[in-house]
């Protein structure tokens, strides 16, 4: 067993990327006419790229529709956590490259908006939220998560690892890895949490006020509109706390059967 990154990185270029490619799900390929051996599109352009420092514990591969596009359609980056010796997705990102492009991630003066922690762009945000996006996407999704897990844990097998760890950077997040056999090692109780006051007279429900396109009455019905209220500071208005990353955990073959928002509609 491999145990390691850095030692995955450091193999021959013939041996190392076809384990890289476990983590892309074969369905993309089909989808977008990628030849899986010459990673070209229909175009002859490659579009398959990769990043594995060969003395760090991280790798990155993506995939792009056309090798010119400033978004990917996949891209996946993991590293080694000493937690439970276990793998660590950094970040799975997965878009239609069809769909229409909403630019929150750059504010109205061109700046990076870090996901919104520096600064936000609002109307882009608005025009996303009612497209049926959530916070952070950028364009639709392409209905990959499940197939993307399934990659992760085969990939994570070849390490010899039984373990992979994830944060939810986002609500919508979490709930989605709780779908895909993930628990917490941090920040259940405060999920639970948010589901308790986001019931009719919770905190988090009186709070739908409608002060903002962002905490519409009846967002707390669905996944996205709790995520879009959290996302625009509910949390610290309610009961003065800021949102905090949960962070979970995946132990290979077992769905830990979590659901901190029962009956959910996304």
């Amino acid at each position: 067993m491999i145990f390691s990154i850095a030692k995955v990185n450091q193999l021959p270029k013939e041996e190392r990327d076809p384990i890289y490619l476990r983590l892309v799900p074969p369905s993309l390929f089909e989808k977008f006419q990628i030849d899986p051996k010459t990673l070209r599109n229909p175009f002859g352009e490659r579009v398959v790229r990769g990043m594995f420092p060969p003395d760090d514990n991280f790798a990155c591969i993506e995939v792009k529709y056309r090798s010119s596009d400033s978004d990917c359609i996949f891209s996946c980056q993991v590293s080694l956590s000493s937690f439970m010796e276990s793998l660590h997705l950094d970040f799975l990102i997965i878009n239609d490259p069809f769909s229409e492009r909403f630019y929150v991630d750059v504010d109205g003066c061109g700046r990076d908006t870090l996901m919104g922690s520096r600064s936000r762009n609002i109307p882009e945000e608005v025009k996303a939220m009612e497209a049926g996006l959530a916070p952070g996407m950028v364009r639709r999704g392409l209905g990959l998560t499940k197939e993307s897990t399934n990659c992760l844990e085969r990939f994570t097998e070849t390490l010899g690892l039984k373990t992979i760890t994830i944060d939810g950077f986002y609500y919508h997040n979490a709930i989605v890895w709780e779908k895909y056999g993930f628990t917490y090692f941090r920040g259940g109780k405060m999920m639970e949490k948010i589901h308790k006051e986001f019931q009719p007279g919770g905190l988090l429900y009186e709070k739908l006020d409608d002060s903002t396109p962002f905490r519409r009455k009846g967002m707390e019905n669905t996944v996205r509109g709790r995520s879009w209220a959290i996302y625009d500071g509910i949390l610290g208005d309610a009961f003065d706390e800021e949102w905090e990353s949960p962070r979970m955990y995946k132990i290979l073959g077992k769905d830990f059967k979590v659901n901190t928002f029962p009956g959910q509609i996304y």
